[in-house]
């Protein structure tokens, strides 16, 4: 069966092995060992493939100047889909890496329809979110596409002159005005801070869902025909997998009654953890014979992604569940707390870092 990656789809892959051959993306595991430090995203293969991850690390290692580009769509709330790239930056930032965000504004308005407000207030909570989760303010750029310069815009404008209609449906698929237009500017957006006027960063890593791949396939794309003209080198990128939402499909603002938000209040976050999809027996007799089925499993995905760093409290949890020792309700009372716990801190540091005003002194807002 053929996978179809859509950048702006709600759906979750199911099968990530096959974008290895598909797709051609390599497994992660050959650039684990060049990590200066181990995170556990790696380890337990939630990032799982990469395009040229290794190059990078070894321009690191080399002392060569590194940057990260990632954005958000700001299309409704910030979620704990969201705060899995958030967490990938600030390790990648604790690494030595120039750290870049993107706020995609002009897609949001172009491709989900949002008005000109809505991007820029769900745009300011992206990025406070992301330095409430601990990136560093005074380190991290973040912008908005519809306050950028000249230099970044007449990128989109060189970019579509190498780039055929036929090549566009090919990656994406059923492709409009609009999508055109919004994959152009991802293209500047990744490539555009190897630009002498952005800080000419030659190694430049984009860590994303892998939904997003068709960014990254034609960003390369574009860097090879920009190789004389503009000096582009391929961007290189990693891969994680979704955390899926309470429902079993990719989690996402859409579908708000199956999505954890970090302003969930916590008797909220209660409620919809205890509704969850779980890969649990149909009665707990059954449950207690046969055991459950993490791997199908929304609420351990919670553990495995953020609950649980310690992989010894991670294999216990699963290894009770797949012999019945712990049934589905006990399981998530105990997610649910430390959810709580886990929110309730970050929302303490998101109201301080909006109390101050932090966002408005370090990036540009764009004007309605």
């Amino acid at each position: 069966m053929t996978i179809r990656l859509d950048p702006w789809g709600h759906f979750a892959i199911e099968e990530y092995d096959k974008l290895f051959k598909q797709f051609g993306i390599e497994p992660i595991d050959k650039a684990i060992p060049l990590l200066p430090k181990k995170h556990y995203f790696f380890d337990r293969k939630i990032v799982f493939g990469h395009r040229d991850f290794d190059k990078w690390l070894q321009a690191l290692r080399n002392g060569e100047k590194v940057a990260v580009l990632t954005g958000f769509m700001p299309s409704g709330h910030t979620h704990l889909g969201h705060l899995m790239v958030i967490e990938e930056l600030r390790f990648l930032q604790e690494l030595g890496a120039h750290v870049k965000i993107v706020i995609a504004d002009a897609e949001a308005y172009a491709v989900r329809k949002l008005s000109r407000e809505e991007t820029i207030e769900y745009g300011i909570e992206y990025i406070t979110h992301a330095i409430a989760w601990g990136l560093d303010p005074e380190k991290t750029e973040f912008y908005f596409q519809t306050a950028q310069k000249t230099e970044y815009y007449r990128l989109i404008q060189m970019f579509s002159r190498k780039v055929s209609m036929a090549e566009m449906e090919a990656i994406y698929g059923d492709i409009s005005p609009g999508k055109i237009i919004a994959s152009l500017t991802q293209a500047a957006d990744i490539l555009h801070l190897q630009l002498p006027e952005y800080g000419g960063y030659k190694y430049v890593l984009v860590p994303v869902g892998a939904d997003q791949d068709p960014h990254l396939r034609l960003s390369r794309d574009i860097a090879d025909r920009f190789h004389t003209e503009l000096g582009l080198n391929r961007p290189a990128s990693f891969y994680h997998k979704f955390i899926r939402g309470l429902d079993g499909n990719k989690m996402s603002s859409s579908k708000p009654d199956y999505a954890i938000f970090l302003l969930d209040k916590p008797d909220i976050i209660k409620k919809k953890v205890m509704m969850a999809l779980t890969g649990g027996r149909a009665t707990a007799e059954e449950q207690r014979r046969y055991g459950g089925i993490p791997e199908k499993c929304t609420v351990y995905e919670l553990y495995m992604y953020f609950l649980y760093k310690d992989d010894q409290k991670l294999y216990k949890l699963y290894k009770e569940c797949v012999e019945g020792k712990i049934l589905c309700g006990e399981d998530k009372r105990i997610a649910a707390k430390l959810l709580v716990e886990m929110l309730t801190e970050h929302q303490r540091r998101y109201k301080e870092i909006m109390e101050e005003g932090i966002v408005q002194k370090i990036v540009k807002i764009p004007a309605f």
